[in-house]
């Protein structure tokens, strides 16, 4: 199964979320529902060398995916999904810029 840590106010991950819809080989955990999945992810985030570019950027770095073997990627193409479209408008990012 392939998890994917997102948060519905997240236009990306809407985006990737409507496509695992009714699909059982996606789990989908919002970290925004939960301050035990926010915890769960900011664990993986503060650690993992996959959010480093992201992090540089001042993005959240969301929608995430940790595929069957334990890796972790922040592209959907990576899970089998598409990407939101650039021209669909900016991804959120902490400075503010975007969403």
């Amino acid at each position: 199964m392939i998890t994917i840590y997102g948060m519905e106010t997240c236009p990306d991950c809407t985006y990737v979320e409507e496509q695992v819809k009714g699909d059982n080989r996606y789990q989908v955990i919002d970290i925004g529902r939960h301050v035990k999945a926010l915890k769960a992810f900011l664990r993986l985030r503060d650690h993992h060398p996959a959010f480093e570019a992201a992090k540089q950027m001042g993005a959240v770095g969301i929608p995430c995916f940790v595929l069957e073997d334990g890796s972790v990627t922040l592209t959907p193409e990576d899970a089998g999904l598409r990407s939101r479209p650039a021209t669909e408008g900016a991804a959120c990012n902490i400075d503010g810029s975007g969403c």
